[in-house]
């Protein structure tokens, strides 16, 4: 009996994917969760197990080749006695019952159907001995997530009856975007050449069109002067270093954010127009967008707020180390609350950055340099002396906060960076 597999939904959003290797043939016999595929999302290169313990007969992918959720990626089918074999063995290892096996509803999932769960999600289970198949999914189509599979393995399973009279709530329509007229002919002008749009790059064009039609962005620019801050980083950065981290500016910008966001709420934030809600989050989790040879990506720091400037280093460090080197897990680049960019490195006195949509802020610096500060003296002359100068650009959701708040929110920011004891102190 043949059984397909489709790609699974892999969560956050994420509704396609290109597919980097297929890592089977047919004809060729593979192990439940052995690797078959290596799709590459717009959050990261993820590799997809198999679900079956089976035979191949049949491929439907290839190599660069775009694919969605819900698409047949392969085809298993081995004989009808060896996949019962393959099915009472399962049976008798994990010592249930498909009728036992639950779903999101509550109803039970039927015997040899795959779990919908990333592959992070199955490393998971797999270090913490939990059976995915009874695990019920919270994430949309009864999709098992990390959180369930951590909540299961601390206190076994709970199913929850859902009212008959419950319905699933309609999709949102999304508003009908205007469409571009067609381009023109640029061959006729001469030479071109056609770049595929694929992986990364497209996802970044789909999020920046995204943002940009739907948030309406407000731009407030300053200077902080952050010469102190620089003398603090340069005297303590081989320590850093010494256990795994890198004192960059970064680290620091990373704290102060962490910190102003408690005190301003609404900039770590969301907005649901559909509710006509803000959602305020209590947690505090800052993305950095980082650069790659796949384009740019955005891993998170959890909880930021609760952690010291070494643990931020050496996260930081790590977290920058796996997303260049296409090592970074789906969770590494999810659930941020608010950006920070920096081309410092690259020059720039200032930019306009897009907000990473749903988050409604992003925070912006740009390359400090050495600039003549007038000082005045006691006697009213003035003076003017060298101090490291930083731009600081934040871009905001003029739906959710105001120019005079969002101002309130850098100035706090600015304080931190321009005394650091304040930063480390928590003041």
């Amino acid at each position: 009996m043949s059984k397909e597999f489709k790609l699974p939904d892999l969560g956050e959003g994420i509704h396609e994917g290109e597919v980097l290797a297929v890592k089977v043939n047919v004809g060729q016999q593979v192990q439940e969760d052995q690797i078959i595929l290596e799709v590459e999302t717009d959050k990261a290169a993820v590799e997809i197990p198999s679900p079956y313990t089976d035979v191949v007969t049949q491929i439907n992918v290839t190599p660069g080749q775009i694919v969605h959720v819900g698409d047949v990626l392969l085809v298993f089918g081995g004989s009808e006695s060896a996949s019962q074999r393959v099915g009472e063995s399962a049976s008798e290892r994990k010592g249930e019952k498909a009728s036992e096996r639950v779903s999101e509803s509550g109803q039970p999932r039927q015997e040899g159907t795959p779990v919908p769960a990333a592959p992070s999600t199955r490393r998971l289970a797999r270090e913490l001995g939990v059976d995915l198949h009874a695990v019920p999914g919270s994430g949309p189509a009864g999709l098992v997530t990390a959180e369930d599979v951590r909540a299961f393995a601390e206190r076994g399973p709970v199913v929850e009856a859902q009212p008959a009279s419950a319905q699933a709530a309609p999709a949102p329509v999304a508003p009908r975007p205007v469409e571009a007229p067609p381009l023109p002919a640029f061959e006729q002008r001469g030479g071109v050449e056609r770049v595929p749009l694929r992986s990364v790059r497209r996802a970044i064009a789909k999020q920046m069109a995204l943002s940009w039609a739907h948030v309406p962005h407000v731009n407030t620019q300053d200077k902080v002067d952050i010469t102190a801050l620089e003398a603090l980083r340069e005297q303590y950065k081989d320590a850093v270093e010494a256990k795994g981290g890198k004192l960059t500016l970064t680290v620091f910008v990373v704290k102060a954010l962490a910190n102003a966001l408690r005190e301003f709420p609404k900039f770590n934030a969301s907005l649901d127009m559909d509710n006509e809600e803000i959602i305020l989050k209590h947690y505090y989790n800052i993305g950095v967008a980082t650069d790659t040879e796949r384009g740019l990506l955005v891993p998170v720091l959890r909880d930021a707020d609760r952690k010291s400037i070494a643990e931020i280093a050496a996260e930081l460090t790590q977290l920058a180390q796996r997303t260049r080197e296409g090592k970074a897990a789906l969770e590494d680049l999810q659930g941020g609350t608010m950006t920070i960019t920096n081309i410092g490195a690259l020059g720039g006195t200032g930019f306009a950055p897009i907000i990473n949509y749903p988050e409604v802020a992003i925070l912006g610096l740009a390359q400090a340099r050495l600039e003549p500060v007038a000082r005045i003296k006691k006697n009213g002359t003035i003076k003017f002396v060298p101090r490291l100068m930083l731009p600081v650009i934040l871009a905001f959701d003029h739906r959710v906060n105001d120019g005079a708040e969002a101002q309130r929110f850098l100035n706090r920011i600015m304080e931190q960076l321009a005394e650091p004891e304040r930063l480390l102190l928590g003041l």
